[in-house]
């Protein structure tokens, strides 16, 4: 890579980064911080709360760990960083 495209690499994976970070935060604390009124919800026969805190916060950190892996690798083909497929 050029040192140009270190930058905008850079800056592109960074921007992820925090992307995700932030969703994180939002479904491990911010979420969990509303238990209260969320418990005035159903879904699925169980309190909303109690539903994020068991399940649902865990699913959204699995499917947000491939959203980044994928986006992760679509950045590094756009900059020839790539790793070699097998």
């Amino acid at each position: 890579m050029a040192n140009g495209n270190d930058v905008s690499w850079w800056s592109r994976t960074k921007g992820l980064m925090i992307t995700c970070l932030a969703i994180w935060a939002i479904f491990s604390f911010v979420i969990h911080f509303f238990v209260g009124g969320l418990n005035e919800i159903t879904f699925l026969g169980f309190p909303l709360g109690y539903y994020m805190a068991a399940q649902g916060s865990l699913i959204v950190c699995v499917i947000l760990v491939f959203w980044f892996s994928g986006r992760q690798d679509s950045i590094d083909r756009e900059f020839g960083v790539a790793e070699d497929d097998y």
